[in-house]
């Protein structure tokens, strides 16, 4: 069986409140995304890595690998104007047969095990998500401007990386952009397919605001 990677790093760096896309604020010394990449290719199922990026970084990405002698092999992929047009690209630039990951490049702290497992569930189930709990209340926000409690027994985080049978991942990516496609699940699951959950990581956070890379920071740290 061929077991592939495709990191998606379309971030900016708005919320962050940085000039620098958040896939390459530093971690523990290094990218972010250089993080993430050494994850991917720690597995022992050895995945062909694919980082989708805006073409107007790729030379940035090229001189901070030559800076930081980052050697990982990798095919660096054309990002697209969504999440969901560039997991599109990155797809197109398989060729085989397989089992496919899709990864946040701003999730670097996903571990070896997490990535093992969503592959052998994928390879079994033909999908899989890792999800966690939610630790807070939840409300829903009405139309008309009240709002309702929910249950948190009724509600799950998900996460990625979000893994599949690469033909079954290519087709669902067939159907024009919606804008409830968040996720690869979410665009799975509108081509009609059951999504199967797995037990994520409370570590595999995404690094989105300035505190999360105070929390990484932490994370790396009591790790190594």
């Amino acid at each position: 069986m061929k077991y592939y990677a495709v990191i998606v790093a379309g971030g900016s760096g708005n919320r962050m409140q940085s000039s620098v896309a958040k896939q390459f604020l530093l971690l523990d010394g290094k990218p972010l995304l250089m993080h993430t990449i050494e994850a991917f290719n720690r597995c022992p199922l050895n995945p062909e890595i694919l980082l989708v990026l805006n073409i107007h970084q790729h030379s940035y990405w090229e001189e901070l690998c030559a800076v930081h002698n980052f050697d990982i092999y990798h095919q660096v992929i054309k990002g697209g104007e969504q999440r969901f047009h560039s997991v599109k690209n990155g797809l197109r630039a398989i060729t085989g047969k397989g089992i496919v990951a899709v990864h946040d490049a701003v999730r670097p702290l996903v571990s070896s095990d997490l990535i093992l497992r969503s592959y052998r569930n994928a390879e079994e189930l033909g999908n899989c998500i890792p999800c966690i709990p939610p630790s807070d209340s939840a409300r829903r926000l009405l139309n008309d401007g009240t709002n309702e409690a929910l249950s948190r027994n009724e509600l799950t985080l998900v996460q990625t990386p979000q893994t599949f049978n690469v033909d079954v991942l290519k087709k669902a990516y067939q159907v024009p952009f919606r804008n409830e496609f968040t996720d690869d699940a979410s665009v799975a699951e509108y081509s009609g397919h059951n999504i199967y959950l797995i037990e994520g990581e409370r570590k595999n956070i995404k690094i989105t605001y300035p505190e999360d890379l105070e929390i990484a920071a932490i994370f790396m740290k009591n790790r190594n």
